[in-house]
């Protein structure tokens, strides 16, 4: 079936939505709610969680997750559900991501009001329970886009530069979200203590090199001493955004066949997965983001240069017999 262009007024936007999947909307709408009353936490609790703000972590979640959720009804607007059987996976879907959402909203929240961490913590039965049950929210999030990405790879649309933004922003995105299982992985230091038979109450990480909580960069807290694994997790999932908008810029430029639009966007999709590889590869070498050695800055700009080389290719017969 094909799908028609999406609607360029907000109010059809917003229609959309609701009409997609109304309680994941609200969701998203009802984080940003949360997300305001972490802020004002921020400012009225003294406390400090792995050397952040108590009430940070939750702020930077709330402020994720409501875009998560927004574009992810966004992208089962465009499911088609002429289907009983997809008219039904879809509402399925979208009740999984509520309440795995949830899920992460009950385990975050819990320690922050108890004052200790929610990621990675086996401190205790209770913070084991709490860790399982967000590590087994983020699994079926993981199994719920990738259904998602299989009905948008399978289905037609009317134009292709639009479908594909879709397909490769939530692809890279399920890539993204694949690399935050690197960080539940042991460390080196805290299996040297268990085999030691030393009490163990954090497994996993998202430093590298560096024990988690040190100096890092403002708000976002990613290490500046050693690598941070949150890097390419958080540049990867939001290509569920970046991407679809790359789409629409390129619809826009009326001058380009869509051929010649669809391979930019396959250009700049590729670059984009390039540079979260590349983050990534940064801090399983111990490497903070703000200090790149020779050898990576030499990659990135080769993917510079390699993008900007393909863009040319591509574009230029167009502008040739535009010339002619």
């Amino acid at each position: 079936m094909n799908i028609s262009n999406p609607e360029p007024s907000f109010n059809n936007f917003v229609n959309r939505l609701k009409a997609s999947h109304f309680p994941l909307f609200l969701s998203g709408l009802f984080t940003v709610a949360m997300g305001l009353f972490f802020i004002v936490g921020l400012f009225f609790d003294p406390r400090y969680i792995t050397g952040a703000p108590a009430w940070l972590k939750p702020t930077k979640f709330a402020l994720s997750v409501s875009i998560y959720s927004l574009t992810l009804v966004w992208f089962l607007s465009y499911v088609d559900t002429t289907k009983p059987w997809r008219k039904r996976l879809v509402t399925l879907l979208g009740w999984i991501f509520v309440l795995t959402f949830a899920a992460e909203w009950l385990g975050i929240i819990t320690q922050a009001i108890r004052g200790t961490t929610s990621h990675f913590n086996v401190s205790s039965p209770f913070n084991v329970f709490i860790w399982s049950l967000m590590g087994t929210a983020i699994m079926i999030l993981f199994l719920a886009n990738l259904v998602v990405a299989a009905l948008l790879l399978r289905q037609r649309f009317a134009n292709p530069v639009f479908a594909w933004g879709l397909r490769l922003g939530l692809i890279i995105t399920i890539i993204g979200l694949a690399e935050g299982y690197l960080m539940t992985s042991p460390t080196a230091q805290q299996m040297a203590a268990w085999q030691a038979g030393g009490e163990v109450t954090i497994a996993g990480a998202h430093s590298v090199g560096v024990p988690d909580g040190g100096p890092g960069l403002a708000v976002l807290t990613w290490s500046t001493q050693g690598g941070d694994l949150r890097v390419g997790h958080f540049i990867g999932m939001h290509a569920l955004q970046l991407i679809p908008f790359l789409a629409l810029f390129l619809l826009n430029r009326k001058r380009l066949s869509t051929q010649q639009q669809v391979r930019l966007l396959f250009t700049g999709s590729s670059a984009y997965l390039a540079l979260v590889i590349l983050v990534t590869w940064q801090a399983l070498k111990a490497q903070p983001i703000t200090s790149p050695d020779s050898l990576t800055i030499a990659v990135f700009l080769g993917i510079c240069l390699a993008s900007i080389i393909a863009a040319l290719v591509i574009t230029r017969p167009r502008l040739s017999l535009a010339r002619a």
